[in-house]
């Protein structure tokens, strides 16, 4: 146990094969002791154990499929960007859009589109008030009745942005999927799209997208189903700043770059000015996946990071983490008795505080706002946060 209260299993990190004994030689050397490990563990909050050399893994994932053949890129819709964009994300509607496809994000627009044959439609309203800890019945059957490819969304965006650490994240979209299936069937497991904040953590969110593939089919196979699930990324607002434009970019393209190497089915930018949106900054928003995509293809891999011994065990670590969760919130009562209950809101404070206590000490870096230069800190973590309810934090709201 260190001081942060994290356990490191260090029998975990230190394997005897010979690449990896050459390694350790090579490195004492370098850092002129014998006892490295210490030097070169690094803490993390999500509890997973990180080895400094990989030279192979325990149990080789297969490949971990998508949904779409290739990643949509999504803007949010303006009329210049017409004939070249072809998935928008529409928040009001817009007459004459064919052969396009379109994420509606507008429950009250929802209810009058009535989309053609060959249109390709999905929901991207949240059928689940968390204040309220109540499932939406009458919007879940409208949805339902819409000839969409996707009719339900369960959005833990908001978690991921309120604090939520990726374990609770994904124990939770199995939780909210858990919940609909005992009102609406196992047939509604096909008809879902999860709305899904990544974060700046590079490698753990490629692998918070993969653990979530494999926890999710794990879930269906419940079910007697062997479904995937389609997976809706988008840039967190957790890691930007006011008055760090450039960072923000610079944050939120690695972010695609990771949800797009994790399989995602989709990806969306939101806009990387967090308080002043302009036509040019979306424009330019939208343009980071158009780089990453004909610059990089990522977007037309299914399994990119397949075979990195690295991500492969940082996500097979996520995934029984995620599920554990998740069987720790079915045995007290399911989802929305425990937002009742005021359970899940207080765990996801609980990390939250500790994440923000992290940024505050400098544990982690935020350039511009915590480090180059260090601003002085003007909230308290309790003018932020609340253990009562689920609410979108920005790290840099404390300093700004």
């Amino acid at each position: 146990m260190n001081k942060s209260g994290l356990t490191i299993d260090h029998s975990q990190i230190h394997t005897k094969t010979m690449s990896n004994t050459a390694w350790e030689n090579l490195v004492k050397k370098q850092l002129k002791t014998d006892d490295i490990y210490p030097i070169l563990t690094k803490e993390n909050l999500e509890g997973i154990v990180v080895k400094p050399f990989y030279d192979a893994v325990q149990k080789p994932l297969v490949n971990l499929p998508k949904i779409e053949e290739s990643t949509h890129l999504v803007a949010k819709y303006h009329e210049s960007l017409e004939e070249d964009v072809f998935a928008f994300i529409l928040d009001q509607n817009v007459e004459n859009l064919e052969q396009k496809t379109i994420f509606i994000n507008n429950e009250e627009l929802a209810g009058h589109i009535s989309p053609e044959e060959q249109d390709q439609y999905f929901s991207l309203i949240d059928v689940f008030d968390e204040k309220q800890a109540v499932i939406n019945d009458q919007l879940v059957k409208e949805l339902l009745a819409k000839q969409f490819r996707r009719h339900i969304c369960i959005d833990i965006s908001l978690h991921q942005n309120a604090g939520a650490s990726i374990v609770q994240q994904l124990g939770i979209a199995l939780a909210k999927t858990k919940e609909l299936v005992e009102i609406y069937g196992s047939e509604i497991v096909n008809k879902l799209i999860f709305r899904i904040a990544v974060g700046g953590n590079y490698f753990f969110e490629m692998a918070k997208l993969r653990a979530f593939k494999i926890v999710f089919n794990q879930l269906s196979k419940e079910y007697d189903l062997d479904e995937i699930p389609y997976i809706f990324a988008e840039t967190s607002l957790r890691n930007k700043a006011v008055f760090d434009n450039e960072n923000n970019l610079i944050r939120s393209t690695l972010e695609l770059a990771a949800a797009m190497i994790g399989g995602a089915d989709a990806v969306f930018s939101n806009n990387y000015l967090v308080e002043k949106s302009t036509e040019n900054s979306e424009e330019i928003s939208f343009k980071q996946q158009i780089v990453l995509a004909y610059e990089s293809i990522i977007n037309v891999f299914e399994d990119a990071s397949n075979g990195s011994y690295y991500v492969e065990d940082i996500t097979q670590q996520i995934a029984e983490k995620s599920w554990a969760f998740f069987v720790e919130i079915e045995e007290n009562g399911g989802y929305l008795e425990l937002l009742k209950q005021g359970t899940v809101q207080k765990k996801i404070y609980d990390h939250a505080i500790e994440e923000q206590k992290w940024v505050e000490e400098g544990k982690i870096k935020l350039i511009g706002v915590n480090l180059y230069p260090k601003l002085d800190v003007k909230k308290s973590i309790e003018e932020l946060y609340s253990e009562k309810e689920i609410k979108a934090v920005r790290w840099a709201e404390m300093f700004e």
